[in-house]
């Protein structure tokens, strides 16, 4: 007598399904609906809104290095002030040395690049003194920037670093700037005295009397920068011939 057990099914059989005659097939499940993954955002977005965190994150470091010191600033109230956690801070920038020099990168560097920059064609070398000079009291004397060259000569004895990175981005390309245009002003005979190339400090000096001054007198004695300075070129080149 055949048994009434029943047959185990043939679970791991990879056989066809049983097509025996008779036999229907299994309805086919329905498929669930891809639903459509959202699109990542494009790199360049990634990248604005990190390029976004990271200049708020310089204009609060300028806001405080000016409010406290170079020696006072910390960098949990650079991370209040522009809004983002400190950890933020640290994916930018190693310590607070790099911020400051990050400023000097951002703020002052580019307009020293510019004093590179031989005269237009046909210009003298006095009118491309005038015009950087010009440039140096107005986006930086009289601005926020003069804050940082102050913050250097008050702290930068204290930190040599920060004075060393300064000298290296700043300094020692606007001296050389500087001494190849009195070289071609003595060679053109703008400049009768070729022994002013061995100082070209002496001509960028009314510069930075008009950042330091403009901080500690500017309320007492208000400085008429760009008349200092006329007057300061007439006695390296000579009075303009009025034509």
């Amino acid at each position: 007598m055949p048994s009434s057990r029943p047959r185990p099914p043939d679970a791991i059989s990879s056989k066809p399904a049983d097509r025996r005659q008779g036999a229907k097939a299994a309805p086919a499940k329905a498929s669930k609906p891809v639903l459509p993954k959202p699109a990542p955002k494009p790199a360049s977005s990634r990248a604005a809104r990190a390029a976004e965190r990271r200049a708020a994150i310089i204009e609060a470091a300028l806001d405080e290095f000016i409010a406290r010191g170079f020696t006072a600033t910390r960098l949990d109230d650079v991370a209040r002030r522009a809004g983002v956690a400190k950890g933020t801070i640290y994916l930018h920038f190693k310590d607070k040395e790099s911020m400051f020099e990050e400023l000097i990168r951002t703020a002052l560097v580019p307009l020293i690049g510019r004093l590179a920059a031989p005269p237009p064609f046909g210009g003298s070398v006095r009118d491309a003194l005038e015009g950087f000079a010009r440039t140096f009291i107005q986006e930086v004397a009289m601005t926020r920037r003069g804050d940082i060259v102050r913050l250097i000569v008050a702290e930068g004895p204290r930190f040599p670093s920060v004075a060393d990175f300064y000298y290296r981005e700043v300094v020692s390309p606007g001296l050389a700037g500087m001494r190849a245009l009195i070289e071609l002003a003595v060679s053109r005979g703008e400049i009768a005295h070729p022994e002013l190339a061995r100082f070209p400090q002496i001509i960028v000096a009314p510069a930075i009397v008009a950042v330091i001054w403009q901080s500690l007198f500017g309320r007492h004695a208000p400085l008429d920068a760009h008349e200092m300075l006329r007057v300061h070129l007439d006695m390296i080149f000579g009075e303009r011939r009025m034509t």
